[in-house]
C-alpha cells in the first residue's frame, strides 16, 4: 500500500464531491487548508449527475434552481458570479400544475401575475396570499440571513429576539396556516408544494418554513442552461481554481484512527495522511467505516429518523416536440395527503401516485435534438421499498397513462428511449441510507441542534456536511452547509 504523505500541517481530505463538498472545499481552500477531495463516482456533484444519450442531455438529480440568491452568495464569496460560470433563464411559467384532464394552473414569473392567478380561481384569495407572502418574507429574512448560517451546536445561535416573536410558528404547520387563508384545494396544493423540498408531509413541517414559498413565489424558478449539473461543474472548476485536488474514481474504504483522531484515509490500496477529515457522503456510512465506539449515531437512531423520500426517475427521449406540457409540471390529479401517508406512514408503494416532470428542451436547445423532447419523470418514494424492474415498468405505464390523458395527446409510441434509476441505484451509487435522495427530513424535532453534527463527538478532527446534517435538504441548504462547516473547521484548528 503507497502512503500519500502531506506536507502540510494542515491537510484537509473530503469525502465525496457532491454539492457540499465542493463548497467546503472552496472555503477551506480559500483560507489557506490544502485540500483533497475522494469521490467514488466519476464525475463531480453527487446526486447532480448527467445522463447523455443519443444527442439528449438529463439531469440525474435536483432540476429545480431556486433561491438564486444562496448561488450568488457563494460565488460572489470568491469574486465571481453566477453568470461568469453559467447562463441562468428565469422560467415564465416557474411550473404548471396539473388537477384533471385538461385542467391546470400555470404559476407565473412575478408575484403580480401569481396573485391575479389565484383571485381568478378563488375571489379574495389575491390579498390572503399578500398577507402569507408577507411573514414569509419576514421567514425568508430570518432565516437565510442568519439561521441556515449557524452550525447548530447549540440551541441559543437560534434563540434571538427576532425568533422568539416567531415561536408560535414552531408550533403552528404549513398545512394549517395555508388552510386558514386559502380555502379552494387545487391552490392549497400549490401553496403546501414547495415544503416537499424539505422532505416531509405538510402537516408536520412548522410554518415558519413557509419561507419556501417566498423563494417559490417572490424569487422565481431559473434554469441553468444545460442543466443543474452545469453548476456542479462550477463549482468543480473554483475549486480546482482555488488548489483543491479532486480524485474520481476513488471510494473510501477504511479509515484509521489513533489517539481519538484520524491519521489517514484508505482509498484504491493508497492511504491518504489528513489532519483533518470531512464527510460529505452519507453520514450513516461513513460512520459505519468507523469501529463502532467512535460513532456517534447506532442504528436505532437512524432507524427512529424521518427521512425525506427516495424517488424512482426516468429519463425519456421522445422522437417528437410534446403538448400543453411546461419546462417543470406537476401532476397533482390524485390525492395528495394519500400520496404522502404512503410515504411517512405506511411506508408502502402508492396506489395513485403524485408524479413530477421536467421537460428541459422546452427551455434549452442543449437537452435534445431539433423536434425532439427530453423528458424527466419522478415520483417520490418511502425510502427501502422493494425496487425491480418489474415494480418500475408497471409505474411507468402508469405515469404515461395519466400524462396522455390529462394533457389529451399520444406520446408512448413516440418513446425513443427511456432509462429509470431508483431506491437501488440510490443506494449502490450514493451509499445512501435506505436510497432515501433528499436526505433527513426538516420537521420540528429534526431543526438545527436535533440534526446529527457537523462535528464528530468522539473522533476529534472528524467533521460532516451536507444534506443529513445543519441546515437540511436541497442543493442551497448544502451549499450552506459547505461553508457552514468550512468555518466550523477554521474555528477549532485555524492555520
Amino acid at each position: 500500500m503507497s502512503l500519500i504523505n502531506s506536507t502540510n500541517s494542515k491537510h484537509v481530505i473530503i469525502v465525496g464531491a457532491g454539492f457540499s463538498s465542493l463548497s467546503a472545499s472552496c472555503y477551506l481552500a480559500k483560507l489557506g487548508y490544502k485540500v483533497t477531495i475522494l469521490e467514488k463516482n466519476n464525475y463531480s456533484g453527487g446526486r447532480a449527475k448527467q445522463l447523455k444519450r443519443d444527442g439528449f442531455s438529463f439531469d440525474m438529480g435536483p432540476t429545480f434552481y431556486w433561491m438564486p440568491d444562496v448561488f450568488d452568495s457563494f460565488f460572489e464569496d470568491f469574486g465571481y458570479k453566477a453568470k461568469d460560470f453559467y447562463q441562468l433563464d428565469k422560467l415564465n411559467p416557474a411550473y404548471e400544475v396539473y388537477f384533471g384532464e385538461n385542467d391546470s394552473i400555470k404559476i407565473g414569473d412575478n408575484f403580480e401575475s401569481i396573485k391575479q392567478t389565484f383571485e381568478n380561481v378563488e375571489a379574495g384569495s389575491a390579498v390572503e396570499l399578500q398577507k402569507f407572502m408577507d411573514v414569509a418574507e419576514e421567514n425568508y429574512e430570518i432565516a437565510v440571513k442568519d439561521l441556515v448560517y449557524q452550525p447548530g451546536e447549540n440551541v441559543w445561535e437560534i434563540v434571538t429576539p427576532k425568533t422568539a416573536m416567531k415561536l408560535g410558528s414552531f408550533i403552528d404547520t404549513i398545512k394549517k396556516q395555508v388552510a386558514r387563508r386559502i380555502k379552494n384545494k387545487k391552490l392549497r396544493k400549490i401553496m403546501e408544494f414547495p415544503v416537499l423540498f424539505l422532505g416531509a408531509k405538510p402537516s408536520n413541517t412548522p410554518s415558519f418554513y413557509n419561507f419556501m414559498n417566498y423563494a417559490d413565489f417572490q424569487l422565481g424558478t431559473w434554469h441553468p442552461k444545460g442543466g443543474m449539473y452545469e453548476v456542479a461543474q462550477a463549482m468543480h472548476r473554483l475549486a480546482e481554481s482555488l488548489g483543491v485536488k479532486i480524485i474520481h474514481n476513488s471510494p473510501v474504504e477504511n479509515i484509521e484512527i489513533e489517539d481519538k483522531k484520524i491519521s489517514k484515509v484508505v482509498s484504491n490500496g493508497t492511504a491518504y495522511e489528513c489532519d483533518i477529515l470531512l464527510s460529505g457522503a452519507d453520514y450513516h456510512f461513513t460512520e459505519s467505516l468507523l469501529p463502532s465506539k467512535y460513532r456517534q449515531y447506532n442504528q436505532k437512531y437512524w432507524n427512529s429518523k424521518t427521512f425525506a423520500p427516495s424517488a424512482l426517475l426516468f429519463y425519456v427521449g421522445f422522437k417528437k416536440k410534446l403538448s400543453n406540457l411546461s419546462h417543470h409540471t406537476l401532476f397533482f390529479d390524485v390525492d395528495f395527503d394519500e400520496h404522502a401517508a404512503s410515504i411517512y406512514d405506511s411506508k408502502s408503494w402508492p396506489e395513485k401516485p403524485l408524479f413530477y416532470a421536467s421537460f428541459p428542451s422546452v427551455s434549452d436547445d442543449t437537452c435534445a435534438p431539433e423536434g425532439q423532447e427530453a423528458g424527466i419523470f419522478l415520483i417520490p418514494l418511502a425510502p427501502n421499498l422493494e425496487d425491480n424492474e418489474l415494480i418500475r415498468e408497471k409505474y411507468f405505464n402508469i405515469i404515461i397513462d395519466r400524462v396522455e390523458k390529462l394533457t389529451k395527446q399520444k406520446v408512448r409510441n413516440d418513446v425513443l428511449f427511456k432509462q429509470s434509476y431508483g431506491i437501488s441505484d440510490f443506494k449502490s451509487d450514493y451509499n445512501s441510507f435506505k436510497g432515501n435522495a433528499y436526505g433527513l427530513a426538516n420537521t420540528l424535532l429534526q431543526t438545527h441542534v436535533l440534526r446529527p453534527k457537523l462535528k464528530s463527538k468522539k473522533v476529534e478532527n472528524l467533521y460532516f456536511t451536507g444534506q443529513l446534517t445543519v441546515p437540511g435538504p436541497g442543493v442551497p441548504p448544502s451549499i450552506i452547509s459547505g461553508k457552514v462547516v468550512g468555518n466550523l473547521i477554521h474555528k477549532y484548528h485555524k492555520l
